[in-house]
This record gives C-alpha cells, sequence and structure tokens, in this order.
C-alpha cells in the first residue's frame, strides 16, 4: 500500500483503519529513524483530524475550537510507543460541545491502547496553567496545530513564546534546578550501563530543555553534533519500543544485544558507546549553556547598578592574564588578542592546563578556534607541550570539564591519536562506575593528590592516564598497553628511560593489588616476583600510588582499608628486598669550560657572574621549515661560596616572572693554579618567563647583587605582587610534604620537597633553610607540571650529614613554613 493509501486509510474516524497502517508502517524496513518519526506523525496527525472534524460535527476550518499537539508529539517525534500529548483549545463560548468533543477524541485513542497525555482549556487557562507548572510550559513551547481553529493555535503559540521569553529569568534557574533533580535521581547517561535514554542525565529531557532555552532567546547552546545527537537517541528508543513491545526508556542489559540487532549494529558494546558519545554531546552543550545563562542572568542583574555609577557608559570584560597567549574574562578562559593557535602548536595544552589550575571552564569559542587553526605538535612534543599537559592532569578534579571541553572539539583525539580506542568506551564490570575513557581522567585525578608520595609526579599523572589504554585492544589489556605506552611517551617527549618506566607501570598496574590479595606475602618468592617485575625502588613507588589512585577512580567496591593494608605489606617488603639496590648521591660531573670560566670570573671579582643561554627544540612551521623554536633558555650563575645564595638567585627569578624548570646547585673547586682552597658555587637552572619575553641579564645581574648584599627587599616585592594579583580560587592542591631520605646518601642529609609551584617558592625554601643554620652542599630541583620536586642535601657548618633528630627538626620547620599562608 502506496503512502496515499495509508492516510486515506487511516482518515478513517474509526480506529480500525489507523491501527493497520501503523502496523504497516512499523514493520516496513525502508524507513526508520527520522523519516518513519515523521511519517508516524503524520499518519497520526490525520487520523486525529479525521476524528476531530467527525466529532465537531462541522466542516474543517470551525472557529472557537482547535486541536494541538504538544511535548513530543509537537515536536513530531513519535516513536513506536509514544503517548500522545494533545490539548483541546477552545474560546469558551461552548462548554458542553467542547466535552463531547473531547470524548469523541479520547476515546478511541484509548481504544487502540495507546498512552494519552490530554486536556481541555481555553487560552487564559492554558497560560495560566504553564505560568504555574513548567512541565506544562514546556510542552506547550512545542504546539502545533492539528485542526480546527488555526487562529487559536497561533494566538497560543504566540502567547506562550511571550510569556515564556518575559518570565525567563525566573523559569530558567527553575528548570535548571529540574535538570539537577532528575540528573541526581537518574544518573549521568554515558556511563550508566542500563541508562535511561529520556531521564538520565545527557537524554532527552536535556535535549528539550536546551530548545527551551534557546526559545527563551537568553542563551544557545553549541549546534555543533547536538541534533545528530538527538537522532541517535530517537532512533535507539525506536528501536528498543520495536524490540520490546514496550514504551519504556531503560535500555536494560538483556535487550541491548536485540535492540543493536534492530539498528543493524555489530554488538551491545557499539551501541552503549554510540549512546555513550550521544549523551556526551549533549551533557557538554547543557555544560556549556547554563553556564552562558548564569553569566547573563549575573549580568543582567548588576548592569543597572553599573550603568548608574559609570553613568551610563558601557563596561569593558576584564581580561587577566594566565599563561602566554591565555586570560581570564568573565569567568571563563579564553585566548588573548594576540595568540596566534596557528603559529603556537602548544597553545591547546597551555590553556588547557591554565584553565584547570585556575579552576576556570575554558571557553568553547576558545576550544573551537584552537581545534581549526592550531597546528598538529611536532613528535617528539617539546618540553613545554609535556610539562602542560602534566600539569593539566594534575590539577584536580578541574581537569575534567576542561578534558571534556577538548574531547568536545576533537582534540584529545588529535594530540593523542590512542585515545579514540577508549573513548566512550563501556566497562561491563559491576566494579566499574565509569566509561574507560573517564576512568582514566578519574585515575588522574585521584592521582593528583598522590603526587606528594612520589619523586616523579609527572610519571605517576601519565601512567594514570595511560593505565588502561590497551582496552581499546584484543587481548590482555596490560600487554597491549604496555606497547602503546611506551609509543605514546616517546612521542610526547620522553626519553627511553622514563618511556620505559611508563611501559612497567601500565603492564603491570594490576600487579599489586592482585598480588597483595591472592598471594602468600609470607612466602619468599611471592616477594621476588614483584621486585623483578618492578626493578627498582623508584618504579615501586610509582606503582603504589598508582594502585591505589586506580582503585579509587574504579568505584567504592575496588578499594578499601584492608585492601590498602595489605598493598602497603607487600610494599614495605619489595621495597626492602630492592634497597640494596638504592644508588648513593651521584658522583659530581666535571664541569664544562664556560662553568669554569664563569667560577673563576665570580671568585675573581668577588661577585656573581652570570650568562643566559637559548635553549630550543625543532618544533618545525611552514614559516621555518624545521628551524628550532626557543623553548626557554639556561641559566648559569657562579657565586663565591657564601651563605643566603640560594633565597638571594630564587627571590631575583620569582622578582623577574621567571618559572624555574629544574636548578641545580654544587660547590665548584677550582683549578689550583687559580687559588689554592678556593670555591664557587655554580648554579645551572633552566627558565622561563611567565609572560613575554626574558629580562636582559644585566638587569638580573644587577638584582642579584643587591639581594646578596641586602639592599633588594626581595619578600616585600613578592608580597607587594601577590597583593595586587590575589590567588584565584578553585585548585585546591594537596598540603606540602617535606621528608628525610633515610640512607639516600653517605655524605649529607638529603631533604626532599614535594610542593605546589608558585612564585617565590623556592625562595621560601632557601630563606628556611638559612634560618635552620644548615649548608645546602647541593640540590636537585624539578617542576613536573604543576608539582615542585626538589631535594636539598644539607650538612652541618662542619659539613658533616645532620644528626637524625636535627634532620627530622629541619625537615618539620620547612614543612610548617610551606603550609603557612
Amino acid at each position: 500500500m502506496t503512502g496515499t493509501d495509508e492516510r486515506t486509510s487511516a482518515e478513517s474516524p474509526g480506529p480500525g483503519g489507523y491501527a493497520a497502517a501503523r502496523l504497516r508502517l512499523l514493520a516496513e524496513g525502508a524507513r526508520t529513524g527520522p523519516p518513519r518519526r515523521a511519517a508516524l506523525a503524520e499518519l497520526t496527525d490525520d487520523w486525529l483530524a479525521g476524528l476531530f472534524t467527525a466529532g465537531a460535527g462541522r466542516p474543517r476550518g470551525i472557529s472557537g475550537i482547535s486541536l494541538v499537539a504538544v511535548g513530543g508529539y509537537g515536536r513530531g517525534e513519535l516513536s513506536p510507543r509514544s503517548d500522545l500529548d494533545l490539548l483541546l483549545l477552545h474560546d469558551g463560548s461552548d462548554p458542553t460541545a467542547v466535552a463531547a468533543l473531547a470524548d469523541r477524541l479520547w476515546y478511541p485513542v484509548w481504544d487502540l491502547g495507546l498512552d494519552l497525555d490530554h486536556s481541555v482549556r481555553t487560552l487564559a487557562e492554558a497560560r495560566r496553567t504553564a505560568g504555574e507548572d513548567l512541565k506544562v510550559q514546556l510542552g506547550l513551547l512545542d504546539a502545533r496545530h492539528l485542526a480546527g481553529d488555526l487562529g487559536l493555535t497561533a494566538g497560543l503559540r504566540t502567547a506562550v513564546l511571550a510569556d515564556w521569553r518575559n518570565q525567563a529569568p525566573k523559569r530558567l534557574p527553575e528548570l535548571k534546578e529540574l535538570c539537577d533533580e532528575r540528573a541526581e535521581r537518574q544518573g549521568e547517561l554515558r556511563f550508566l550501563l542500563e541508562p535511561d535514554l529520556k531521564e538520565a542525565r545527557g537524554g532527552l529531557r536535556d535535549a528539550t530543555a536546551l530548545r527551551a532555552v534557546a526559545a527563551s532567546w537568553l542563551a544557545d547552546a553549541p549546534r555543533e553534533g547536538l541534533a545528530e545527537a538527538r537522532r541517535t537517541l530517537l532512533d535507539v528508543r525506536d528501536a528498543l519500543h520495536l524490540s520490546t513491545g514496550r514504551a519504556t526508556d531503560r535500555l536494560a542489559l538483556q535487550e541491548q544485544d536485540q535492540v543493536a540487532a534492530e539498528l543493524g549494529l555489530l554488538d551491545a558494546d557499539v551501541l552503549l558507546r554510540q549512546v555513550y558519545e550521544a549523551a556526551g554531546v549533549i551533557s557538554y552543550a547543557a555544560d556549556v549553556t547554563w553556564r552562558e545563562v548564569g553569566r547573563v542572568l549575573r549580568s543582567r542583574a548588576v548592569r543597572p547598578r553599573l550603568r548608574a555609577m559609570l553613568g551610563g557608559g558601557k563596561q569593558v570584560a576584564e581580561r587577566s592574564p594566565l599563561a602566554e597567549g591565555v586570560v581570564e574574562q568573565d569567568g571563563e578562559v579564553v585566548l588573548a588578542r594576540a595568540a596566534r593557535p596557528e603559529r603556537d602548536p602548544v597553545l591547546p595544552l597551555r590553556a588547557a592546563a591554565a584553565a584547570a589550575q585556575a579552576g576556570l571552564p575554558l571557553s568553547p569559542y576558545a576550544v573551537r578556534r584552537l581545534a581549526a587553526t592550531a597546528r598538529p605538535l611536532p613528535t617528539p612534543w617539546p618540553a613545554e607541550a609535556r610539562e602542560e599537559l602534566v600539569t593539566l592532569l594534575g590539577s584536580g578534579r578541574p581537569t575534567v570539564e576542561v578534558w571534556e571541553a577538548l574531547e568536545a572539539e576533537g582534540l584529545i583525539s588529535r594530540l593523542l591519536p590512542d585515545w579514540e580506542r577508549v573513548r566512550c568506551r563501556p566497562q561491563r564490570n559491576a566494579v566499574h562506575i565509569w566509561t574507560v575513557d573517564r576512568h582514566l581522567i578519574e585515575t588522574a585525578v585521584r592521582a593528583a593528590a598522590l603526587t606528594r608520595h612520589v619523586h616523579r609526579p609527572d610519571l605517576l599523572l601519565v601512567g594514570a592516564l595511560l593505565h588502561d589504554i590497551g582496552k581499546g585492544w584484543p587481548g590482555d589489556h596490560s600487554v597491549a598497553g604496555e606497547i602503546i605506552a611506551k609509543d605514546v611517551a616517546t612521542r610526547i617527549g620522553f626519553d627511553a628511560e622514563d618511556a620505559a618506566v611508563l611501559a612497567t607501570l601500565v603492564r603491570h598496574h594490576l600487579l599489586l593489588i592482585d598480588t597483595a590479595t591472592r598471594r602468600d606475602l609470607d612466602d619468599p618468592a611471592t616477594v621476588r616476583s614483584v621486585a623483578d617485575a618492578v626493578g627498582t625502588q623508584g618504579t615501586l613507588e610509582l606503582l603504589h600510588a598508582l594502585t591505589e589512585a586506580d582503585a579509587l577512580a574504579t568505584g567504592p567496591a575496588a578499594w578499601s582499608s584492608w585492601r590498602g593494608s595489605l598493598v602497603a605489606d607487600l610494599v614495605r617488603r619489595v621495597g626492602a628486598l630492592l634497597a640494596g639496590d638504592l644508588p648513593d648521591e651521584p658522583a659530581p660531573t666535571a664541569p664544562t669550560a664556560e662553568q669554569e670560566r664563569l667560577a673563576i670570573e665570580a671568585f675573581r671579582t668577588g661577585g656573581p657572574v652570570l650568562a643566559l643561554r637559548a635553549r630550543s627544540e625543532p618544533v618545525p612551521t611552514e614559516e621555518t621549515h624545521g628551524a628550532p623554536e626557543p623553548l626557554g633558555v639556561e641559566l648559569l650563575i657562579a657565586v663565591p661560596d657564601q651563605s643566603a645564595v640560594l633565597p638571594a638567585v630564587a627571590g631575583v627569578l620569582a622578582v623577574h616572572r621567571l618559572t624555574v624548570r629544574t636548578a641545580e646547585l654544587r660547590t665548584l673547586r677550582l683549578p689550583q693554579d687559580v687559588h689554592g682552597d678556593g670555591s664557587v658555587l655554580l648554579l645551572d637552572w633552566r627558565v622561563a618567563a611567565e609572560y613575554g619575553s626574558l629580562p636582559e641579564a644585566a638587569r638580573l645581574r644587577a638584582d642579584l647583587v643587591r639581594a646578596l648584599d641586602g639592599s633588594l627587599d626581595i619578600g616585600g616585592r613578592l608580597a607587594e605582587r601577590d597583593a595586587a594579583y590575589p590567588r584565584r580560587r578553585g585548585l585546591l592542591a594537596p598540603p606540602p610534604r617535606v621528608t628525610v631520605a633515610p640512607a639516600a646518601s653517605h655524605h649529607a642529609t638529603v631533604i626532599e620537597v614535594r610542593a605546589q609551584d608558585a612564585p617565590g617558592l623556592l625562595h621560601r625554601i632557601g630563606m628556611a633553610l638559612e634560618k635552620a643554620g644548615v649548608r645546602v652542599r647541593s640540590m636537585h630541583v624539578s617542576t613536573l607540571g604543576a608539582n615542585a620536586v626538589d631535594a636539598f642535601y644539607v650538612t652541618t657548618g662542619a659539613g658533616e650529614p645532620l644528626p637524625e633528630q636535627d634532620a627530622g627538626s629541619v625537615a618539620r620547620a620547612l614543612e610548617e613554613t610551606l603550609r603557612a599562608p
């Protein structure tokens, strides 16, 4: 039967013709998705219009009464088992006739067993009810004329839309609250194994809410992919209705294979992945839209007062710098006006890291511009890109929102192509509460709180990101992940040794928890097997932290104090076995010719001598044809051996807004022909400017001279700057941790500091060590992402290691200093 025949049959007032045509339509294999939903809506429209005309007893075009489709039916989104949302609208002139017509409309619908949501109202009643019930108002926003007085329906649409726009400042917060309450009850669609396609966060209800926001003219959702996401969820719901024969929106486990087959998909995992991807698009659009609604409403609330204060002038949004090419504006992170993504491949990661560190959302417009214009990073990545990735991963909870913003525009898969295999991948394990990709990010969030417990927080954070990366491949995901992790580590710029450590972490990320809970720890063979797999004390330390972060990110059933104690016991035993392999203090390397020249000049002049040498890494561009781009500079400083050198140098660099990436300090003995007992402190640091260009070497030296003679008030200068630019709230960093490394050196006491990197941190550490009366024999400072990981080899004035009690006191005092605001 043709479509014309179907409509002719359906136009019969009796339910039989419509029911038969409906069954034929749903049984067709040619029409699916939007064409089938539109055809079903058209078929239903014709049938109801026929019922209306026959029931009214008058020809089409009657005045004073109309039949209106609202809600999902008003949008023409009829799934096979959808209910019909209908409004019989009238002018109030003949209530008896309206009641009789309603009976002639509703009973045929019920006779067919269709769910019906119906109402009979005048225009005034409809507006009043909408004003009292937000759900009614939302349904009326999609009002569509079916039969009767077209002018009456048009008047309803005009009035309802006008009311909605006028009342938007009040109703939109109510709608946001409804969405939040529903999300709290139903959960996040993209992470549920049995999601409700309609009610869960990121489902069809949220898509409808976004349409309502757009209709208010107050804000609009990002359009990219949103219509396709809605269509995907509607298609899945159609298949669910057809395969179950029920009006359900919950995609139960036992029905997923059948639904997948109905849609022509390979299996239930492919189905869930499509659902999760669609829900992710809607969730992200909702986040962006509600943030914009809040911004607009706040702006409207303060605008009258600002106009009064500014005499009616237009306010210019304040822009506060966060990083090179990145600023904060109006509560979001945006690109600076001078930013050039097409010439700065690190900018996406720099902007993301700055946003996460500040606890601010990354503007969707900025992300879209970065996705459209930023050129790819070279392979291997420059050091700055790797450091920005580590900073992003180490930012704690704000990382999630920023990562999702990059994900929404496809930037993550461009940066890390292997991510595509785990993106939105379901985990059919009751212990897991996240998809694979979100679990990896949650593990990094958990690992960020453990960075004070490891020597290499950068390896911990990247290991957390990659530990399940093999789940996108067949076979044992740990074995596959080891290969992928090593490749990714090399691509993003880790050296061979670090890449090998990351590969080991991924290969054995389940080793500790499995061994601790399933093996006899008193059996020497158990401990030996773990030690052989781990290899070094440093890797064991990282694996211990990764194990805890992984379990905490899996779900509440994966970690407990009992499991934690078993793992800690295993780590203690393995660490004891590996203790004989712990390296002593590294032997000092011979000075280079330049270092020796600077040292001799410093000794002869009696003052500091420094040299700035640019460090570059190859970052090919179309303009430079592969020529290196500057990454930072190496700062060499030689100072005659004296007290307070460390805090003076660190303070001067902080005053000049230079970020310390790595730093070493050691004592250099001068050649015998220069001076028999002469010694000079040699500092070899890599630094980069926070904003703009580096200061001139002459200015640095002049300030360093003043700092050493006490005429430069470094503390005052830093305090003045902090007062002018107060720290932003948002990121709650783990507290600093200062420990004494046992048996780390026979010649000095090693004080280890792990803290959040901040301007002036090294200056504060140096001042505290000076106050404690210890001598810094050497130091090794690293800034890994947002984490400072510093080791200070200190001695007494006589050059001996500190007594154990004194070492503990120095560590405690230093930690108290760093914890103080």
